[in-house]
């Protein structure tokens, strides 16, 4: 356990069903934090990623954690592979129990990149009554590939489900130099490539959330960057339009790109975040 800034950040590995352990990594501020936030990466991505972004919300005075979904990072189970959203869900459970066990009564804020929007939202009709809100940047709900080819890529699932059917662009990620040659350089995630099976449990997931936006009722922020290439804004737009929650917030941010909180510009998403949580914390 180091010290810095006045927090203490803790690396631990929590057992899963299956032999499995889930990286975790998290931040606490050394008073009493005021809630907490867990962030759920998307795929072509690791919680490591968002250590800038942790240590920036713990300054904030906010407990913040990070896990690598099973089979990424530095997480156990077959790179990038999985049959099921439920899960990818688990793990996200997994490291919400550990976060509440800690901090009783503190609320809670699930924040998901991408895939791990999908991943997020699923958690969040399963689990209502344990977030005190949702935040989904750059939600992985309608994305650039036509039905027939999700469709397709169904149907390959059930024959050959470890063949790669879907890798994503580093430079679609960000616009900011230093950010892309950080991601070009990341061991975790070199030659990133979807199976078949895991596109198949995300597309699975995704008509799930279609039946099923209106049951959402728990305060939601989503954001998107206009110029996202790997998932469509109006994914994110039908998120806010259909969802059943009275508080419910759209930002796009024009002309970013896919990782907001690593693209030009982040400090405006990271202020927009803060302020969000901020207000719905009661005092």
């Amino acid at each position: 356990m180091t010290h810095h800034l006045a927090h203490t950040y803790l690396e631990e590995r929590l057992p899963q069903p299956g032999h499995l352990r889930i990286f975790v990594r998290s931040w606490r501020p050394t008073a009493t934090p005021r809630a907490i936030v867990v962030i759920c990466h998307g795929v072509n991505s690791h919680g490591g990623q968002y250590i800038a972004t942790a240590e920036k919300l713990v300054d904030a005075g906010l407990a913040v954690y990070t896990l690598d979904l099973r089979g990424r990072g530095r997480s156990d189970g077959p790179r990038f592979y999985v049959e099921d959203i439920a899960d990818y869900v688990a793990d996200v459970d997994a490291t919400i129990r550990l976060a509440k066990s800690r901090d009783r009564g503190l609320p809670l804020f699930l924040l998901g990149h991408s895939a791990g929007g999908v991943v997020s939202t699923t958690y969040a009709l399963d689990h209502p009554a344990e977030l005190a809100g949702l935040i989904c940047e750059s939600f992985a709900y309608r994305v650039p590939a036509p039905k027939l080819v999700l469709n397709l890529v169904k149907a390959i699932s059930r024959v050959a489900p470890r063949l790669p059917v879907l890798k994503l662009k580093n430079r679609d990620f960000t616009r900011d130099p230093e950010a892309l040659a950080a991601l070009e350089a990341d061991p975790m995630i070199l030659n990133e490539a979807q199976p078949a099976a895991t596109v198949a449990a995300l597309t699975r997931a995704n008509e799930r959330l279609e039946r099923s936006f209106g049951q959402i009722t728990l305060p939601v922020l989503i954001l998107h960057g206009t110029a996202d290439r790997a998932t469509l804004p109006a994914g994110s737009e039908q998120f806010v339009r259909d969802a059943g929650s009275k508080d419910k917030t759209l930002r796009l941010y024009d002309g970013h790109v896919h990782d907001l909180l690593a693209d030009l510009g982040r400090e405006i998403v990271l202020t927009d975040i803060l302020n969000w949580i901020n207000a719905r914390i009661a005092t």
